[in-house]
């Protein structure tokens, strides 16, 4: 089945970035998991923190970061970070205040947001990051083996035709 074109387009800009396949691969490891664990309002702040802190490819964690959390794959995530949480941490937190926190995300800004996982209380925040820890680890950890692969191959293909344009020189 072909790639459409816009997606092809993209998908090439990203293998592009510059920076060693492990620095490509991490950060966008780092950026999937992150945008993979319900820490929305911070998402790209926790992606560059952590990217720049491990000296990796803080672009491509962004990118990762964006394509794992977007308004497509949002209900789901919490939805699944909920319910993974409550298995593990019963009864601390209902539906009822979750579908507060879905509709208050997607309506204010960033400090209303942090203002509203404070008043929820830890109880409601150990729920959703345990839940989502348990989806962000293997996420993170498949993003990185894809991404390097596809990264590697680039980069050989490229390599390789730099060096056969050198060669009928």
């Amino acid at each position: 089945m072909p790639v459409p074109r816009p997606l092809r387009y993209y998908l090439l800009r990203f293998l592009r970035l510059r920076g060693s396949p492990r620095s490509i691969a991490l950060g966008a490891a780092i950026g999937a998991a992150i945008g993979i664990a319900p820490t929305l309002p911070l998402n790209n702040v926790l992606t560059l923190f952590f990217t720049l802190l491990l000296r990796v490819n803080p672009v491509a964690g962004i990118l990762a970061a964006t394509v794992y959390s977007n308004p497509l794959t949002f209900f789901p995530q919490y939805y699944l970070s909920w319910k993974i949480g409550d298995f593990f941490l019963p009864h601390r937190l209902g539906w009822e205040r979750i579908q507060t926190l879905i509709a208050h995300v997607r309506e204010n800004g960033m400090l209303d947001n942090l203002h509203l996982i404070q008043q929820l209380g830890w109880d409601a925040i150990l729920v959703m990051l345990s839940g989502g820890m348990v989806l962000a680890v293997p996420g993170g950890m498949f993003t990185y083996v894809v991404v390097h692969r596809l990264t590697l191959k680039f980069h050989e293909k490229r390599r390789s035709k730099h060096l056969l344009n050198e060669h009928h020189r």
